[in-house]
């Protein structure tokens, strides 16, 4: 008969992702395209717009709010 461990159903927390490894920015210079995509949009020249509105007003770290 196995036996079972208090709390052996969670995760450990030697196993979760390290939060380094969890951002987007990969030191490169996020572009309005990039943050368009981001958001599963397409490519028009009103989504682009409004990407270089969004980098302006946020800058680069703006891309971190829209993927996970």
């Amino acid at each position: 008969m196995p036996t079972s461990e208090p709390g052996a159903d969670r995760p450990s927390p030697d196993r979760a992702t390290p939060d380094k490894l969890l951002h987007t920015r990969t030191g490169t210079e996020v572009s309005p395209e990039d943050m368009v995509l981001a958001t599963g949009r397409d490519l028009t020249p009103r989504n682009l717009e409004w990407a270089r509105r969004k980098l302006a007003e946020e800058g680069p770290g703006a891309i971190e709010k829209l993927l996970p």
